[in-house]
């Protein structure tokens, strides 16, 4: 059992914390049981693992199942798994795995969500949960955002990161018209727009564009949108929530497509 923090793998993990480092190394952080759960449902391939004896005790079955998907599995004291983790209350295991294992081309078809440069990673990751939730079929997000892998990402996609494909572009504005030519339409989302998002004929293969938090999406990419919709607000409201704007639009495509197919949702 691993008991120093001045452990050499120990103290890799523990740089890990740190952006640059996950870049450097090109590894990153997945924490918590149900994120472990998620990753060895899909076999996605891990480099190490490590837990607790408790844990390990209450999680034989998925112990061992990770055990099978790393390159290296080790048993540490609770001390060395608080040091490791990002968490204030880690649930004993935390696993690394290598960056980039994901693909870098999403289909052009169905709901897909399209996030210019947003920086929040809770914002990210919820995006992510909401759009595996109703069904799109992937999330692009550009390069200048925050990394699709870091760790609160993770965290807030609830384990729909290892099933919604996602995908980083360096150029949002070639991927977006590249979605044109493939037939999608694409909506963005402004607050002066006429059309409200309900408006719009959601059935159709679409590209939905969202932009930063704070600045909302850039000039370029709005003008070359096939349509732009608003959401209502009440008085003295400026904006609501990133995530929560992409929850609605995708509820309401999923609304449509379903009253189209007669199904209840």
């Amino acid at each position: 059992m691993l008991t120093s923090l001045q452990n050499s793998l120990v103290k890799q993990i523990r740089k890990l914390h740190s952006t640059k480092e996950r870049h450097k190394q090109q590894l990153f952080l997945l924490e918590g049981t149900h994120l472990l759960e998620e990753a060895c449902a899909v076999n996605y391939p891990l480099e190490t693992v490590c837990c607790t004896p408790d844990w390990q005790a209450a999680h034989s079955s998925l112990w061992s199942e990770a055990c099978n998907q790393c390159d290296r599995a080790e048993i540490v004291s609770k001390e060395v798994l608080d040091a490791i983790a990002t968490t204030v209350q880690p649930d004993g295991v935390v696993a690394t795995a290598k960056r980039n294992n994901r693909q870098s081309q999403l289909p052009f078809t169905g709901l897909v969500l399209a996030l210019e440069t947003v920086q929040d990673p809770g914002n990210l990751g919820t995006m992510i949960r909401t759009a595996g939730a109703a069904g799109a079929s992937g999330l692009w997000v550009s390069g200048d955002s925050v990394d699709l892998d870091s760790p609160k990402v993770l965290r807030a996609s609830a384990g729909q990161w290892f099933r919604l494909a996602t995908a980083v572009t360096e150029d949002l504005k070639v991927t977006v018209q590249q979605s044109q030519q493939a037939g999608m339409q694409v909506v963005a989302t402004l607050p002066s727009a006429a059309l409200t998002y309900w408006e719009v004929d959601w059935r159709k293969p679409s590209l939905i564009l969202l932009g930063n938090e704070g600045a909302g999406l850039s000039v370029d990419l709005a003008a070359i949108a096939d349509k732009q919709v608003r959401i209502p607000l009440s008085p003295g409201v400026e904006s609501v929530n990133v995530a929560i704007a992409a929850a609605l639009m995708l509820y309401e495509a999923r609304r449509q497509m379903s009253q189209e197919l007669g199904v209840k949702i």
